[in-house]
């Protein structure tokens, strides 16, 4: 296990008891791991179902954000091309 383990610095952690996330995440995986068989398996798929749901909305709200400012860069070379472009002639 520890030569196949060797390349990935978080394993070790993992098998230490150790969580290598922070945050928001790390509070995430540690509350599914808890829940985990605690309950029957139709209210872990409802809630699955419903982080599903929170994902998917922070996922469409990003991609909103990226097509916002990609197209706020793309607008702001071109301009900067234009003025150079102007100063030049």
């Amino acid at each position: 296990m520890d030569k196949i383990a060797s390349p990935f610095n978080f394993v070790p952690q993992i098998l230490n008891g150790e969580c290598p996330l922070s945050g928001d995440d790390a509070e995430f995986i540690r509350d599914y791991t808890l829940n985990l068989g605690k309950t029957d398996a139709l209210s872990q798929v409802d809630y699955l179902t419903e982080r599903k749901t929170v994902l998917k909305k922070y996922k469409e709200e990003s991609f909103a954000d990226y097509k916002k400012y990609s197209s706020l860069y793309v607008k702001i070379f071109f301009l900067i091309g234009v003025l150079i472009a102007v100063l030049l002639a």
